[in-house]
């Protein structure tokens, strides 16, 4: 149950498509003077050393966020910015995910990748709250000990319980404005039937939430029936949706000269958003094909996006 832990795989494509959309989500939210409650149902370790062990060890952030970091131009350089030949537009979506990855690492470069909780901690302001779940006892500890350091008094609760059951207690917060993102490992199979269950469960108490679903998308049936699901619920419930994909390689299991059989890893990723921005459909038409092309690891690579909202 606890074999999975999200430093081995921080700064990976996967990452990079994740938290584009959460931040542009919580831009967009931010923007209203009423109180936020952010609430992240598996929220791992929280902070990553890129050149550690763990993440050293996959060698993951390689073929993500350090080919970004690599590739994009100077911070002054964004999509309202001419692009040049040697310093290629980049889309304002990306633009604003590379920043908040700078802004932890002053120094220059991708040392150090910000999960989910410092990014969102990082974007909020005083009067919003953070709650953030982790069962997995060694990263719950490390969680605790990365959150210490911000000082940030009431604003975070950490809490080691199940993220799936104990997480709607929050819903609806006094204020009635809410981001969700919910991103199980989907190590067990039934996480899969669980991320319905508490999507079904958090529309029926505060519908009008925003719910930011991340998924793998791998050659199993159920994960590939989630997106569907989740959409056929949203739509029942009378919500808008938006779904976006990042595909980096081919899923095919490879076979080599001496006949042993390899698998490809992680070959893409989605992000299915209940009551997403207004903004954000635009947003990610103009980033996400950079994202194909600057992450693709073989000629498979693409993308997809889908939604009214």
């Amino acid at each position: 149950m606890f074999s999975y832990r999200h430093a081995f795989h921080a700064g990976n494509h996967a990452d990079v498509l994740k938290h584009t959309v959460l931040i542009n989500i919580l831009d967009y939210l931010l923007e209203k003077e009423a109180a936020l409650t952010v609430v992240d149902t598996h929220a791992g370790a929280g902070l990553y050393r890129l050149d550690g062990d763990y993440a050293g060890t996959s060698g993951e952030a390689a073929e993500g966020i350090l080919r970004l970091v690599d590739a994009s131009p100077s911070p002054a350089t964004t999509s309202t910015t001419p692009a040049t030949a040697s310093a290629p537009e980049v889309p304002a979506a990306l633009a604003r995910y590379l920043e908040v990855i700078r802004d932890f690492n002053p120094q220059g470069g991708a040392r150090i990748y910000p999960g989910s909780p410092f990014i969102i901690q990082h974007l909020l302001r005083d009067h919003d709250r953070l709650k953030l779940f982790e069962l997995h006892p060694t990263d719950a500890r490390t969680l605790d000990a990365n959150i210490a350091q911000l000082e940030a008094g009431r604003q975070i609760a950490i809490l080691l319980e199940d993220g799936f059951t104990s997480v709607v207690k929050f819903l609806p917060p006094p204020s009635r404005r809410a981001l969700m993102l919910c991103d199980p490992s989907y190590e067990i199979k039934t996480d899969y039937a669980r991320v319905l269950d508490l999507m079904a469960e958090a529309l029926k108490r505060f519908a009008t939430g925003t719910y930011a679903v991340w998924y793998p998308i791998i050659p199993r049936p159920e994960s590939h029936d989630l997106p569907r699901r989740l959409k056929t619920m949203t739509v029942k419930a009378g919500r808008s949706w938006l779904q976006a994909t990042l595909t980096v390689k081919s899923s095919k299991i490879v076979t080599d000269e001496s006949g042993a059989t390899h698998r490809p890893g992680l070959p893409a990723s989605g992000m299915f958003v209940i009551n997403p921005p207004f903004t954000l459909k635009a947003q990610l038409a103009a980033a996400l094909p950079v994202m194909a092309k600057q992450l693709a690891q073989d000629r498979n690579a693409t993308f997809s996006l889908d939604g009214p909202g």
